[in-house]
């Protein structure tokens, strides 16, 4: 394997590699054209990199950057990071990031919608007397 990144980048990964078992010869490789944006570049090359880890089924894709070889790097990344946390029966970050947006986005009670509007209304009060009568 050989990626545009360091050597301390490169034996950090197949280090990490070794300790949770994954093999190259347990990965499929592709490699598609990248979508988005690009203009003609992206149409030509082929710089998207699918990967497949074939004894647990995880497969991950990688179009961060317009390198194949730094996006072959970063897929076996992803995939390491994946593989480790269903190993360590931990929550996924990202997962934990959606759920938490999700949250965010939930609709209010309405008791709390009722609050924030007499917020709102008694601050625009308070802005309506500070006026200037002309």
């Amino acid at each position: 394997m050989i990626f545009n990144v360091s050597m301390d980048k490169e034996d950090a990964l197949k280090a990490k590699m070794g300790l949770l078992g994954i093999k190259e010869a347990d990965l499929e490789e592709k490699f598609i054209r990248s979508s988005g944006k690009g203009g003609q570049k992206v149409n030509k090359s082929s710089t998207c990199v699918y990967l497949k880890h074939r004894p647990t089924g995880i497969e991950v894709k990688c179009q961060k950057e317009r390198s194949q070889a730094l996006n072959r790097f970063l897929a076996r990344r992803i995939l390491a990071g994946k593989i480790e946390s269903i190993m360590l029966g931990k929550k996924a970050e990202a997962q934990s990031k959606i759920e938490k947006i999700r949250r965010q986005k939930r609709k209010r009670s309405r008791r709390a919608k009722e609050k924030m509007l007499r917020y709102k209304k008694m601050r625009s009060e308070k802005k309506e007397l500070r006026k200037v009568p002309t």
